[in-house]
């Protein structure tokens, strides 16, 4: 069997979109002549991706895996919720948070690894399942949480199936207490992150500028009212508090009781369980948050294909 060029392989790739090892395999097949490679792809309906690959996808799924302390999450996106009800793209999303969970979440990581049965990557059967669900596949983002000691909790919201969803959230607490408890406590926190969207865990974790601008905006807005520069300080400081109280987990009120403060929550859940309980981290993922939705015409879109 001829070598086949890693340039030559590039080449088709660029071509027709489709993953790294089909495209191996076509010049193989083909004895590593690129026309009649693209043939072989087209007829396994292959090459489709590169055209798939340039539509917009903001659904999808939100995929999590959690174990030993740790766990990661994973966006998957797609181009029509349609594609979320699909059990071989359920499967994919859950396979891939599994392999998120092994790599840290390092994204770039977690595109290069081996996708498990497959044989080539998991950036190459994105592209397999483009091709094979007719519709733009495309792994987000990815991130990851651990402690050395304590429950990493997660939470999912609008379930798909089991661990995938539309919102996805992670809560690492660190202590030495009552694991069962801490277990349900971060349940409970993580459920409150996907309905809060906190931005940090304290104030001091917010971004200085952050809170630069925000107090900058403030004062502007408590200058317009023509009070004296001392009452226009305190406005700014109430303000402000409210802001903490809008961003900050720990200031927010926890919304299974909708009367305590989160870090109240965490002192009075420290005697229960044992010991001291710290939120090490967070991460909230939202299917399709940042992205913008192209507008669609639809009268448009019909005419175009009737025209062509």
């Amino acid at each position: 069997m001829a070598e086949i060029a890693a340039a030559l392989v590039k080449s088709l790739r660029d071509r027709t979109g489709a993953g790294m090892m089909d495209c191996k395999k076509a010049l193989i097949e083909t004895g590593g002549e690129i026309e009649p490679a693209l043939d072989w792809l087209r007829k396994k309906g292959l090459s489709a991706a590169a055209k798939k690959a340039g539509r917009a996808a903001s659904e999808g799924l939100v995929g999590l895996a959690v174990a030993d302390r740790a766990g990661a999450v994973v966006e998957v996106n797609a181009e029509t919720d349609f594609v979320a009800r699909n059990a071989s793209f359920q499967e994919f999303v859950s396979t891939v948070a599994s392999l998120a969970l092994e790599n840290g979440g390092d994204f770039d990581a977690l595109a290069a690894s081996a996708y498990p049965g497959a044989d080539g990557s998991v950036a190459d059967q994105a592209a397999q399942l483009t091709a094979t669900i007719g519709e733009n596949i495309r792994l987000r983002r990815s991130a990851a949480l651990s402690v050395e000691e304590g429950i990493v909790a997660s939470y999912v919201h609008s379930a798909a199936a089991p661990n995938v969803g539309r919102i996805g959230v992670l809560v690492a607490l660190a202590s030495a207490g009552d694991a069962e408890r801490l277990a349900a406590l971060g349940k409970q926190l993580a459920m409150h992150v996907a309905a809060a969207k906190p931005e940090a865990v304290s104030i001091d974790d917010i971004d200085a500028a952050a809170v630069a601008r925000e107090r900058d905006v403030l004062a502007g807005q408590a200058r317009a009212s023509g009070k004296p520069e001392d009452i226009i300080e305190k406005m700014v400081e109430g303000r402000l508090r409210k802001y903490y109280q809008d961003v900050v987990l720990t200031e927010q009120v926890f919304v299974i009781d909708g009367q305590t403060r989160v870090s109240e929550v965490l002192e009075n859940a420290a005697r229960d369980i044992g010991a001291p309980v710290e939120v090490a981290g967070f991460v909230r993922f939202a299917l399709g948050e940042g992205i913008e939705k192209p507008h669609q015409d639809f009268a448009a879109e019909v005419a175009a294909q009737a025209a062509g």
